[in-house]
């Protein structure tokens, strides 16, 4: 049980970042659901969260790109709740091109959110960690942390260089009862990859059945989705007492992709 501690999660309105919110409102922590989606969008969310678990909800539309309102979103979370206990770093942004081809201010945007943001979330809650002598901060990479495809290079530059991150992250705060990890899933059926497979089934004019399988049996040997409650329950056991000596490693949950 987390009761007691606050976890922030960015990115957590859907998708995969509510899934990992949802699993640590099962575990009784203060939840803080980030996200850039409408107000009545997350205010259902946040209820959700509260009627089911009956957990406390802060909710934050702060734009990642600018770092007056990441200090601002910290500062809330302080007023609220006293600091952030559980740091997750799920915000993300996807652009699809091939690096003579991608804007510039694509790949800004995607520097400022996938791998700035995570920066200064953490430098501004790693004082209250270690004043606690606790604290648990989860970088959300990707198996592109550690290969490539193409027209991706912005999203594989940052996943890549968030486990740099991690790792260095990770030493600094390792005498201060902090840790840091980064978890790298495989494909899990979040609405712009199921949108992904939709599209390719009617480009292809097969099924979204059919469409699905070819799409994960290429990537994942266990030829299924990764599950969104499975990384979201691996967040949650690297916050419990038997997770503890788990810092600066690169977890996959991928289904079998990087297998070497």
């Amino acid at each position: 049980m987390l009761r007691g501690k606050t976890a922030l999660i960015t990115g957590s309105i859907a998708g995969l970042g509510y899934a990992i919110a949802e699993a640590f409102a099962q575990q009784s922590a203060n939840i803080i659901l980030h996200g850039l989606e409408p107000l009545d969008q997350i205010q259902k969310a946040s209820e959700r969260l509260q009627t089911t678990y009956g957990v406390s909800v802060m909710h934050s539309q702060a734009n990642l790109t600018k770092v007056s309102e990441i200090e601002h979103l910290i500062t809330q979370a302080h007023e609220t709740f006293g600091g952030v206990d559980i740091l997750v770093n799920n915000a993300v942004i996807r652009h699809v091109a091939a690096i003579d081809t991608l804007a510039t201010a694509s790949w800004d945007e995607s520097i400022a959110v996938n791998l700035s943001a995570a920066f200064h979330t953490s430098r501004l809650t790693i004082p209250n960690m270690k004043k606690k002598k606790w604290g648990r901060i989860i970088n959300i990479s990707s198996v592109y942390g550690t290969t490539a495809t193409p027209n991706r290079v912005a999203y594989i530059t940052t996943k890549t260089a968030l486990i740099g991150l991690t790792k260095s992250t990770a030493i600094d705060v390792a005498p201060d009862g902090v840790t840091c990890n980064a978890l790298c899933p495989g494909t899990v059926p979040t609405p712009p990859i199921v949108k992904r497979i939709a599209g390719n089934a009617e480009r292809a004019g097969i099924t979204i059945e059919q469409a699905e399988h070819d799409y994960i049996s290429s990537r994942h040997p266990t030829g299924r989705f990764v599950a969104m409650s499975g990384v979201a329950s691996f967040a949650v056991f690297l916050c419990s007492d038997a997770g503890k000596d788990i810092t600066g490693a690169v977890l996959p949950i991928d289904g079998g992709w990087t297998i070497e």
